[in-house]
């Protein structure tokens, strides 16, 4: 029994040869609800008319969607740091410099969507409508923070954070990425025939080799 324990809590984490379940599990949630996130805010501009009720439930979904993936790229964040990433299958040093790069901006955009969404927003959150979510306007955060100490109302960054989510990112930073991320894991599958996709949707008998 406690050999099981031991070997439930080993598959939990991560390992020089994959990773953990936790890791999965964040990974792929964390990519449904950006899907998640992009069908709401299609479904509010393709298929509902401005000012009704649909359109503003689309808007709630969609607010909701992002709020998540907050909170989840937060734990993930935390996770990454406490945790050791699997050894990167063999390349050339440039080959690893550019996955690294690679993975820095995804996190960066995981980052930067949520915050951006939230602050320029100027309806609150009714949250998967279960309970509400203030707007940014009215939390303790903008009105001590950044009114009273640094001087910085919403109308000082609404157009930039609204221009830098909807129209960078939103439109077509996050679909590149998305896309860059999908054919870099297909090459290492098909091409080069390495374990690095596999190390994030199945385990290997073998790996069990930790720290």
């Amino acid at each position: 029994m406690q050999l099981a324990a031991e070997t439930g809590l080993m598959s939990l984490r991560n390992s020089r040869k994959t990773y953990g379940t936790i890791a999965k599990y964040l990974h792929w949630i964390t990519a449904l609800l950006f899907l998640g996130a992009y069908l709401s805010v299609y479904y509010r501009q393709w298929f509902t008319i401005k000012d009704t009720p649909e359109n503003w439930n689309a808007l709630q979904l969609h607010l909701s969607f992002g709020i998540t993936i907050g909170v989840l790229v937060l734990l993930r964040v935390i996770w990454r740091l406490t945790e050791r990433a699997p050894d990167l299958e063999p390349g050339s040093a440039i080959t690893h410099f550019f996955a690294h790069i690679g993975h820095y901006v995804l996190y960066a955009v995981m980052i930067i969507m949520p915050i951006t969404g939230y602050m320029a927003t100027g309806a609150s959150n009714d949250f998967f409508f279960l309970f509400s979510i203030a707007k940014f306007e009215d939390t303790w955060l903008y009105t001590d923070f950044f009114v009273n100490t640094l001087g910085i109302t919403v109308s000082d960054y609404e157009q930039t954070f609204d221009y830098i989510h909807k129209d960078i990112l939103g439109a077509w930073g996050v679909w590149l990425l998305i896309l860059f991320h999908i054919l870099a894991a297909l090459y290492h599958h098909y091409i080069k025939q390495d374990d690095t996709l596999i190390k994030m949707t199945s385990r290997k008998a073998n790996d069990h080799e930790y720290y």
